[in-house]
């Protein structure tokens, strides 16, 4: 029985790119603008339930501390963290979304703390966390911010599209440059302890799994 709070959300407008998906080059307020359409329906764009990555593999995180969820989107991955009893900062660029995030969260009786944010130029304070989840998103540049985010011995959970999903007949169109290269999400984080890794494709998707410990601790 979890106790039942209304989640917050602190607003912080920035001046460019980050998107969801991290697929287009487009300026920030038309980016924001398609995730505000795309999460404009009632329905849930990618469902309630959490990424399959991040529940079957849960037990590997730390059941309490702070969390980062990055591009969060509609809230499902920060609400199963809530959940499990982590304080979660949902970070996304649409504020459609992350109101949708406060509405499942106040539904399964959770607190989250949304931050609307430009993923490009979002800053963390360094060490401020014992977990940090990114589903479907690559941004190159921002590894290093997640690198410094993490607590010495904080656990990084990270799953996205690698180029083999170009190979899947009908799969969702998505710009090279946008799609992770073989081996590249393990080679970005070898210093890190690797506790899980896998790439993987079947006939809808081509995805990268990662999770990881920081070195210290």
């Amino acid at each position: 029985m979890f106790l039942r709070i209304v989640a917050n959300s602190t607003l912080l407008f920035f001046a460019m790119v980050g998107t969801t998906m991290g697929q287009e080059n487009t300026p920030p307020s038309q980016d924001r603008e398609r995730w505000d359409r795309k999460f404009a329906s009632s329905d849930f764009l990618y469902g309630k339930e959490p990424a399959r990555f991040l529940a079957d593999n849960v037990e590997l995180l730390p059941p309490s501390g702070r969390a980062l969820d990055v591009a969060a989107g509609e809230g499902r991955n920060s609400v199963f963290l809530a959940c499990y009893g982590l304080e979660v900062d949902a970070v996304d660029i649409s504020e459609v979304g992350l109101a949708k995030a406060r509405q499942l969260a106040d539904e399964s009786g959770v607190n989250i703390n949304t931050i609307v944010a430009d993923l490009s130029v979002y800053s963390v304070t360094p060490e401020m966390y014992d977990v940090v989840v990114v589903i479907n998103y690559l941004q190159r540049d921002l590894m290093d911010d997640l690198r410094a985010a993490l607590k010495p011995g904080g656990i990084l959970l990270y799953e996205t599209y690698t180029v083999a999903q170009l190979d899947i007949p009908g799969a969702h169109h998505m710009r090279r440059e946008y799609l992770l290269e073989p081996g590249e999400l393990r080679e970005m984080f070898g210093d890190f302890e690797i506790l899980e890794y896998r790439e993987t494709a079947d006939e809808h998707e081509a995805v990268a799994s990662l999770i990881a410990r920081k070195p210290g601790g």
